[in-house]
């Protein structure tokens, strides 16, 4: 038993696309998803920095890289799909947890298990650095649906993106890092030039001055 398996199963992140089953200009795998969300969580928590927060920065990169790892075992569901129900999420949470587990148990050399087990497990916890996840994983699938309402894409999925997207970044808004996104970056994305931005910007603009839930 060595570290092969799951060095050489880092490139079958490459081949899992990103909300399959839809008509996209842009296709983004899992692995590129994974990429930005580490260089977004990095962002993120610099701004939790400067706040004056402190930040466990080997959390940061762990959870950002490794948090859709297992996607490997059953791929990418659709977003809608995927939380259709709680029933359905947990369901799919269980089976993931399953074969990680029996992964890590068959694959992986037991000095190095209890840090992949850290490393596999679900990332978006309590902690500031599972928030801060939770925002990037979030802020790269609102820009990856704003790329394809940008574009013209006629697909009426990822303006459900954008919102259930934008929505969940805003149940974190008591983050510094979300009020910098929110005042600062936001309104940058939304001042492109396309031709839905007005519908887009009364969305965005309907979803922020909604109570928080």
């Amino acid at each position: 038993m060595g570290m092969n398996q799951f060095l050489q199963s880092l490139s079958d992140l490459e081949t899992i696309d990103r909300a399959p089953g839809y008509f996209k200009f842009e296709q983004h795998s899992v692995a590129a998803h994974s990429f930005k969300v580490a260089e977004v969580a990095q962002f993120l928590a610099d701004v939790e920095e400067q706040a004056g927060h402190t930040v466990n920065w080997r959390l940061v990169y762990e959870k950002a890289l490794n948090h859709d790892y297992t996607e490997r075992f059953i791929g990418d569901i659709k977003t809608p799909v995927k939380y259709a129900t709680p029933e359905l999420r947990k369901m799919l949470a269980d089976v993931e947890d399953s074969l990680t587990a029996n992964f890590i148990q068959n694959e992986i050399p037991s000095q190095f298990q209890a840090a992949y087990t850290r490393r596999l497990g679900e990332g978006k916890d309590e902690t500031l650095e599972g928030q801060i996840l939770s925002v990037a994983d979030k802020v790269d699938l609102l820009y990856e649906s704003f790329g394809e309402i940008q574009k013209g894409n006629p697909e009426p999925v990822f303006t459900e993106i954008y919102r259930e997207s934008l929505t969940t970044i805003l149940k974190f808004k008591q983050l510094a890092c979300v009020q910098y996104f929110l005042a600062e970056v936001l309104p940058e994305m939304l001042a492109a030039d396309f031709s839905d931005r007005q519908k887009l910007a009364q969305l965005t603009n309907q979803l922020l001055e909604e109570p928080s839930k």
